[in-house]
């Protein structure tokens, strides 16, 4: 034990305790910069933190193993004990180093959490967090948070074992943001180490070290490894291994290969987001690893990958130990599964499917056999093949290899070497971006690439084998031109930084082929133009360079760059553009080696004498003349006669020179005349002479690679390529050639066998974006922009037939397999169907508005079975997929692949094999769901590995492999596997990847974005391999032996359970005497206690897919995190008291309560219970939940209220709180969930609560009332979707769910109670329909409601079911039932009284029972899905709740619904009032603009535009006219304004002055003029009464406007003339201030102010929104937030032109109003909270209540009230007097 010394930090007076010195930063030699938390020899403290003071003292130990001081960070609460870098959030550590090494013990039986914030180059700040309390990996766009998992037989999961080690934790910061978000890492930024852990000390650096070999041991032995400096290291007893002591963790990856060696061929990736949770059953005594791990490929081993980490391959650990020292990776060999580790402590590392184990030698090792898992082989499935393209960033690199057998060229983010004669080519990967330099050198040993990507990376790679040695780097923003010296020891580059100044480095590289490093020898930062620099062919400390202007020559001595000009003398105004060394003779030495030729873009060839440094002769190239022949040359791209020189290649005897006239033209040194020319397509951007000088390689600006046989005088072209991202491809089948479409307007046609370019058509006019062929003939249709669609002939390039019948962009273009229709659909929404039995190819079908006008031209829009017979699209909206009979367009199905509660797009789809009946569809969620083709239903889920939705999917002929473009990514699913399929992603596209497809014989697959690349698929048809097979329901009901059991049982007096993740199946043994295992015939009961042993067997974990249910609730998305601390007001001291709120949450589950007969009346909106008085509409508050509220459930006495939240970022488990009715408070809160519960329900007596968690949970909780303990606790298998107890028996409840009805029967033995369980499969006349809602009737039935619109009718007593009828089309969420009535709610929304009085007499007569006796009284439509209802018992009336967020008042007698509450489903973008504040307006994302009562928040008015947001509204002023004039005037995504009229409830006028959508808009003071802002940042002026816009303002053109306000001044007020005073303010944190007189047309700029932008958010990665108003008791006075770089308010003076005033905020404002009547400020915050600021002195107060951030605050014009929003909840607050 760590014996405390007695020292510690003083506690100072603020409450924090601080360093005694400020933390430094210290450098090492080899770029580690680091921090460390102890003391240094020199007796310095580099610490800087600040320390929460709860119960807690930094302790100064001195640490036996260690033997030095290190840090104890311990305390109860983690989040409330740690240790922060620097001290605060506003300082920045700035460590640029790529690894970060944290030293640290986790102390014993305790948690700990380790939090990062990097940021990336783009100034984004990402949160990567480490911690034991994880129990997954969760990403988000601005958090990572990764599980550190400890796993032991004798310990809870998630503890640190109490013979913890002290652990090396290397985290590669680079790979972790590349690889899980896709971004560029730049600097870390703090860190935080919080409870419970001991620390030694951290630091970064940008090499990976070794921790386990010393400096001494490194030097001994040679190694190329890097070991970790002295005052790092561990100390290790002398003989002994530092393994047996230690533990090192890598992360991501756990390969031993170079940290700079990425990857050397087409890189996989393991599927990140699905790995599995961690194994429970393990084969070692103690384990911990973290999840997730990536597993790169490598070009010297190829590991199998997994879907997940299951078992343990063995590993010999005398392999491992021989392996380690010669650094060459570890060895898996033979398994052995008959022992058990019983080593005291061992570490293993999860890396894809391999867990790598450090053992000592002696001890052997046994893992679990592996046999009966099937993994994903082989591993990877994809080689990259070929690539289609050259170029990228720049056309002027192409180089010969020595031997002239090969070219080396990039094709924007891979090198590309390919063999002349062969046409065969390999890569070089590993860039990230465009590839911007290259340079081979004179041996072919060493090849340096740099990449676009500021700053600009440079890799060294060993040309022979392809590995990348080194990878650094550059001090320059961009690398222009890379040079070598002859022996390749030394590498120059010039380039730019970030200023713009040219800088030249120079890089010594004669170590890197021996394990080295590249050094850096000079820099120079020059104030002169450099284009090019090449080192010398005879002396490599000398360079030559030249630029516009310039030409220098250079070198280097000392370390040190000099240079020096050449005398140019008149033609020192020539810009320069290449220059090359003469070529020595063979064995000679002449005066004309020391010649350096310069070209230049006038066409002058210089020739300097690099001894004299001076200019010894000029040429002027001329082109030659026009031949007398019949042939005319083609046209000079240059105005005048001279040749633009653009690059010039020297050999021992002719100089090539490349111009801008598209010529390549061979000249003898003297310059004489042409020996050679060669007409280009394009300008020649570079040429490049062969070693033997026979071939002249040239690259033109067109894309285009070829090279010049000098002695035959034959020129080939070597690659085409598109100068443009490719947009969609397609393949035809018989003679394998693939047709592209790109943004350079052209369509090209390849032969994949050869890679070359068959056909290429061109449209000046018109850009393609649609491509397909025809199966059978030899023709290609292809649809473009301008809604055109050609056909073209493949024999002679000409148009076969054209149609113009869309009106908008193709967005999709195919024809069926068979060849018999062609279909066509456009931006516009229309869709053409064409038959094609013959060339003329006619217009069958044209049908409007059916396909979404929001979908891209895109490959997958369109989709269409492979037996020809279906036609599948996205539309009519962006939500719904529909399918047609593809021959007479009958619409078979329509799926709307959206929640209800969040609105998922389709993005693409694509039909499975026809025995399959599958359709695929890509989600913007980032999924891929994979629907029935009949009956629209979701078979399962696949999540996407990337934060990107797929763009293009594949599906191959056997089902077996599922291609996904997601990003700059392709993925690869084993989409033969039906649970918890197997992913692999590969990287090599520097754009986004358009289209992925099958070759026709399904060896290959084809990614189109900016290049065309190939790849062989390396997988075999297996013989097992078949295609995947929806079980039915009655299959997926029969248990065998090994799956006994839906559930599992627990309890706990303590009233919190967790249970394993993944779930297990228990076998109950023997030992277990009185209790019986299920196996025993259906239907009989089987009781489950708590067994004395456990048998468990480990399961195959999966991700948990949402039924194919509306019931279960999902909690909407929101970009928030709550505020840690809330200073609110004292109990009567606020001076706002939540008046009302306006909405009910639609998205909830049978969230609202209503008992007739004491009236009592509750529903839910967002976090808040609303107790309502129906009579005088008073309401009540019930605030306290953390999350969003699921469900509410009320006793049968009406004295208990239970409500549950769902667990999120500030609640681990979901919270049930059981509030007093008449008190109106909280009694008691209870937790046991872990995601959200589903439903809870009272016993008859309330003795009981039982609730039922949703799909993630699975879990069944029973509830003491008495004493508020968890009696019981039971796992189910399967999600349930309702739950309800017996009314005439407390003792049975039953719940419904997938194919089956469960009975449970309560047993209590003392004071243990024990639930048996009994199920029953769905009559088979329900086919596969899952029963999704219940309620029981008059004894004994029980009634359940289908997901395919059935009821079915239960005896309960026995068991049987004798009833069924169908009662809706849709799926049955909500059934109620009293006496002989029956209420059915559906997802149709329709709510249907049934008569069920005869239920009974067909109950006696058994399996005679016909469903004619039910019949229905009354329907009636709402406006949304069904969700909650309640009725009185005569089932007259009652109320009821839909997703539309609305509640009805129903009324059977009368057969009406009248709206109850209402309120907006979508966000709420914009609240105002009329003058006289009678009634307050809003406008949402629905389209709707809805008018309320100010008094009682009754809808008054609401105005609909289908299809469109409304983002902005605006009232007439008072001085418009009368109040029976009053207008609204409303903004919308389309660019249009409508004017609404509120006294003859009509829209008066409809205005179109935007293109963009209007984001801002507002009234002048006298309201006979419109002032509208749009997304583009332009300010339109309009009059309603002429409908003309007659002035548009483009200041703040490039940003959207997000505000525009209007007031009145004095005429002559400001110094400027007009009564209007008026500012816009845009995104980009610009105000503009305007006086205007809108009669007279004028308008002039007051004031312009523009702030710097605010640092980026550390919550949320967002810059705060821009907001200002003129303060309503100065209008002289300018209020703003969100401008600046600090969490302030501005009041800026426009008579003084400066700030006069700032208020400091605790967060960045969301949104902002001023009170007119009092100085008030209220301020809303997306932490959820809302201050409201008292002006004159200065004080704030804090009020919570809200469930997201809050956008929206809004004063009424008097100031008594106050509006806030947050998403759609609408909170009315009423402003107190203070």
């Amino acid at each position: 034990m760590a014996a405390p010394v007695p020292q510690r930090l003083p506690i100072l007076q603020s409450g924090r305790v601080e360093a005694v010195q400020q933390g430094g930063r210290r450098g090492c030699g080899d770029g580690t910069g680091y921090f460390l938390l102890g003391n240094l020899p020199d007796g310095d403290l580099l610490l800087g933190a600040f320390w929460s003071t709860v119960a807690c003292t930094l302790f100064f130990l001195q640490d036996k193993t260690l033997k030095s001081s290190v840090y104890r960070i311990r305390g109860s609460v983690s989040a409330s004990n740690y240790l922060q870098l620097p001290r605060t959030s506003t300082q920045s550590l700035g460590l640029t180093g790529r690894y970060l090494y944290v030293l640290f013990r986790p102390l014993p039986t305790k948690h700990f959490v380790i939090h990062l914030d990097v940021a990336t180059q783009d100034s984004q700040v990402i949160r990567l967090s480490f911690s034991s309390l994880f129990k997954e990996f969760k990403s988000s766009a601005t958090w990572l948070q990764f599980p550190f998992v400890f796993e032991t037989r004798t310990l809870k999961r998630g503890t640190a074992p109490p013979c913890a080690r002290w652990t090396v934790l290397q985290l590669d910061l680079h790979d972790i943001l590349l690889v899980y978000l896709s971004r560029y890492y730049g600097h870390l930024k703090s860190i935080r180490l919080c409870a419970n852990l001991l620390v030694k000390n951290l630091y970064t650096s940008d090499l990976s070290f070794d921790p386990a070999v010393t400096v001494t041991e490194a030097q001994r032995t040679k190694l190329p490894i890097t070991p970790v400096p002295r005052e790092m290291a561990f100390p290790v007893p002398k003989g002994e291994s530092w393994h047996d002591h230690y533990i090192h963790i890598q992360f991501p990856s756990d390969s031993p290969q170079a940290p700079s060696e990425l990857v050397p061929a087409a890189a996989f990736l393991e599927p990140v987001p699905q790995l599995p949770s961690p194994l429970v059953a393990l084969s070692k005594p103690m384990q911990y690893r973290m999840l997730p791990v990536i597993q790169m490929a490598s070009h010297t081993t190829s590991c199998p990958a997994h879907s997940a980490p299951r078992v343990l391959p063995e590993v010999n650990l005398s392999c491992i130990h021989s392996e380690m020292s010669h650094l060459d990776g570890l060895s898996v060999c033979g398994r052995d599964s008959s022992a058990w580790v019983e080593d005291s402590d061992a570490h293993t590392m999860v890396s894809g499917s391999h867990m790598l184990t450090h053992k000592p030698t002696s001890t052997p090792v046994a893992l679990e056999d592996a046999g009966s898992h099937k993994h994903f082989l082989p591993d990877p499935v994809l080689r990259l093949k070929g690539i289609i393209g050259f170029g990228g960033h720049s056309t002027k690199w192409a180089l010969w290899t020595k031997d002239g057998a090969a070219v080396v060229y990039p094709c924007h983010a891979v090198i590309v070497v390919l063999h002349v004669s062969t046409g065969e080519q390999r890569f070089f990967l590993g860039h990230t971006d465009k590839v911007s330099a290259l340079a081979l050198d004179r041996n072919s040993f060493l090849l340096a690439s740099a990449q676009v990507q500021p700053p600009s990376v440079v890799r060294l790679w060993d040309f022979p084998t392809g590995q990348c040695l080194s990878l650094f780097q550059s001090p320059m923003y961009a690398v222009c031109s890379l040079s070598f010296s002859s022996s390749g020891a030394l590498l120059c580059g010039v380039g730019k930084d970030h200023q713009g100044r040219t800088v030249v480095v120079a890089w010594g590289t004669d170590q890197v082929n021996r394990g080295g490093e590249v050094v850096a020898l000079a820099k120079v930062h020059a104030d002169f133009d450099v284009q090019t620099l090449r080192v010398s062919l005879l002396d490599e400390t000398r360079m030559a360079s030249c630029g516009r202007g310039s030409i220098r020559l250079w070198r280097m001595r000392g370390g040190t760059l000099r240079s020096c000009p050449v005398d140019l003398g008149k033609h020192c105004g020539l810009e320069f553009s290449d220059l090359a060394f003469a070529q020595a003779l063979d064995g000679c030495q002449v005066p004309s080696i020391h010649t350096l030729y310069v070209s230049s873009r006038s066409g002058h060839i210089l020739e300097v004498d690099t001894q004299r440094m001076a200019v010894q002769c000029v040429h002027h190239l001329l082109p030659t003349g026009v031949p007398s022949g019949c042939h005319p040359r083609k046209q000079s791209f240059s105005a005048g006669p001279d040749i633009a020189i653009s690059s010039l290649s020297v050999s021992q005897t002719t100089c090539a020179v490349g111009s801008e006239d598209g010529y390549l033209r061979l000249w003898p040194l003297d310059f004489s005349s042409v020996l050679l020319e060669a007409e280009h397509e394009g300008l020649v951007s570079s040429v490049c002479i062969s070693p033997d000088g026979l071939r002249v390689l040239s690259t033109t600006s067109s894309s285009h690679l070829g090279f010049l046989d000098i002695p035959s005088q034959k020129y080939t072209v070597l690659a085409h390529s598109h100068m443009a991202p490719v947009l969609a491809l397609s393949l035809e089948q018989s003679r394998r050639h693939l047709a592209t479409v790109s943004l350079d307007h052209t369509v090209r046609i390849w032969d994949l066998a050869t890679l070359h370019q068959l056909h290429d058509i061109t449209s000046c006019d018109e850009a393609p974006c649609a491509i397909t062929f025809h199966p059978t003939w030899p023709a290609v249709f292809c649809g473009f922009r301008s809604g055109t669609i050609r056909a073209f002939s493949l024999e002679n390039s000409g148009v076969l037939v054209e149609h113009t019948c869309h009106q908008g962009a193709i967005t999709g273009l195919l024809v069926t397999p068979d060849g018999n229709f062609l279909f066509s659909s456009c931006s516009q929404g229309s869709l053409a169907q064409y038959s094609c039995t013959n060339s003329e190819c006619h217009i069958l079908r044209v049908a409007a508005n059916i396909v979404c006008q929001d979908t891209q031209p895109h490959p997958n829009t369109l989709a269409v079975s492979r037996d020809s017979r279906l036609l599948a699209f996205v539309g009519p909206s962006k939500y719904t997929v529909t399918v047609l009979d593809s021959t007479s367009l009958d619409e078979l199905l329509r799926v709307n692949i959206s929640t209800l509660d969040s609105l998922d797009s389709a993005v693409a789809i694509c039909f499975g094999p026809t025995s399959l009946g599958h359709l695929l569809v890509s989600t913007s969620s980032n999924k891929v769901m994979v629907l029935d083709v009949v009956s629209g239903r979701t078979i399962r889920e696949l999540s996407s590995a990337r934060p990107v939705a797929c763009a293009s999917l594949a599906l191959n002929e056997d089902a077996s492999f599922l291609l996904a473009a997601s990003g700059q990514a392709i993925e690869v699913w084993e989409y033969s596997t039906q649970s918890d399929p197997s992913c692999q992603v590969y990287i090599g596209h520097s754009e986004p990847v358009q289209a992925v497809a099958f070759t026709p014989d399904q060896q290959q697959v084809l990614s189109v974005g900016d290049a065309i690349f190939l790849w062989d698929v390396l997988a075999t048809p297996e013989s097992n391999r078949s295609v995947p097979r929806v079980s039915s329901a009655r299959e997926a009901d029969t248990f065998s032996s090994e799956e006994q059991g839906c559930c599992e049982e627990s309890h706990s007096p303590t009233g919190v359970h967790k249970f394993p993740d993944p779930p297990v199946s228990v076998e109950k043994e023997p030992s277990g005497a009185g209790d019986m295992a299920w196996g025993a015939a259906r239907g009989s009961w089987k009781p489950q206690g708590r067994p004395s042993t456990w048998s468990t067997r480990k399961i195959k974990a999966q991700t948990p897919t949402r039924p194919d249910s509306y019931k279960h609730f999902t909690a909407r998305y929101k970009a928030f995190m709550l505020a840690k601390n809330i200073s609110r007001p004292p109990a009567g001291g606020g001076q706002l008291r939540l008046k009302a709120v306006v909405g009910y949450n639609g998205n909830g589950r049978a969230n609202m309560v209503w008992r007739p007969d004491t009236g009592f009346f509750a529903y839910t909106c967002g976090r808040l219970v609303v107790v309502e008085d129906l009579h005088s509409g008073a309401q009540q508050h019930w605030l306290g939940h953390p999350e969003e509220i699921s469900t509410l459930a009320l006793s049968h006495n009406a004295q208990v209220l239970a409500s549950a939240s769902c667990c999120g970022s500030t609640a681990a488990l979901c919270q049930i709180r059981l509030w007093d009715v008449p008190g109106g408070l909280c009694q008691q809160l209870i937790s046991h969930h872990d995601s959200a519960v589903q439903a809870l329900a009272f016993s008859p007596d309330d003795a009981f609560l039982v609730t039922l968690g949703d799909y993630r949970d699975c879990t069944l909780a029973l509830w003491s009332m008495a004493t508020y303990e968890l009696l019981s606790s039971s796992r189910l298998l399967e999600p349930m979707h309702g739950v309800a107890f017996n009314p005439w028996d407390a003792d049975e409840l039953t719940c419904v769910g997938p194919g089956a009805i469960t009975f449970w029967l309560l047993r209590q033995r003392g004071a243990d109670i024990s639930l048996q369980v009994h199920r029953e499969p769905v009559p088979e006349e329900m086919g596969l329909a899952e029963l999704t809602s219940l309620c029981y009737g008059v004894a004994p039935l029980l009634y359940c409601g289908s997901s395919s619109g059935q009821v079915c009718v239960w005896d309960t007593g026995a068991g049987r079911c004798f009833l069924v009828w169908e009662a809706d089309d849709g799926e049955i969420g909500l059934l109620v039932c009293s006496g002989s009535r029956l209420v059915s709610g559906s997802n149709t929304r329709r709510l249907r009284l049934w008569a069920v009085g005869a239920v009974p007499e067909l109950w006696h007569k058994g399996s005679d029972a016909r469903s004619s006796s039910v019949f229905m009284e009354r329907e009636l439509n709402l406006d949304g899905a069904v969700v909650s209802a309640s009725f009185d018992s005569g089932m007259d009336m009652g109320v009821v709740g839909t997703t539309a967020g609305t509640l009805w008042y129903i009324s059977w007698a009368e057969g009406t619904s009248t709206r109850l509450i209402s309120g907006h489903r979508s966000k709420v973008n914009e609240v105002v009032f009329s003058p006289g504040e009678s009634y307050c307006a809003t406008c949402g994302e629905d389209g709707s603009v809805r008018v309320w009562s100010l008094a009682s928040m009754e809808l008054v008015i609401q105005f609909q535009v289908l299809n469109q947001s409304c983002l902005c509204l605006a009232w007439s002023p008072p001085s418009c006219g009368h109040p029976e004039q009053q207008q609204v005037v409303a903004g919308y995504s389309d660019g249009t304004l409508r004017v609404f009229s509120i006294s003859r409830t009509t829209m008066e006028l409809k205005l179109h002055p935007h293109r963009a959508a209007l984001t801002a808009i507002a009234f002048s003071t006298d309201g006979q003029t419109i002032l509208s802002g749009d997304k583009d940042g332009l300010v339109a002026v309009s009059r309603p009464r002429t409908g003309m816009t007659f002035r548009v303002l483009s200041d703040h053109q490039g940003a959207p406007i997000s505000a525009i306000q209007s007031t009145r001044k004095e005429y002559g007020d400001l110094g400027v003339e007009g009564e209007d005073l008026w500012l816009a303010i845009s995104e980009d944190q610009r105000v503009s201030v305007w006086a205007s007189n809108w009669p007279q047309n004028h308008c002039k700029l007051l004031d312009w102010l523009s702030f710097p932008a605010p640092a980026a958010l550390e919550t949320t990665g967002l810059l705060p929104p821009s907001l200002a108003t003129f303060c309503p008791w100065d209008l002289a006075l300018l209020v703003c937030v969100g401008l600046g770089t600090r969490e302030e308010v501005v009041f800026y003076s426009l008579r003084q032109k400066q700030v006069v005033e700032k208020i400091l905020l605790p967060f960045f404002a969301t949104s902002l109003s001023l009170s007119p009547g009092t100085h008030l400020m209220a301020v809303g915050f997306s932490e959820c909270t809302l201050s409201l600021v008292d002006c004159t002195s200065g004080t704030t107060q804090e009020f919570a209540g809200h469930d997201d951030v809050v956008h929206l605050c809004r004063f009424t014009p008097s100031g008594r009230l106050l509006f806030t929003v947050a998403h759609s909840e609408v909170l009315v607050w009423e402003v107190l007097s203070p």
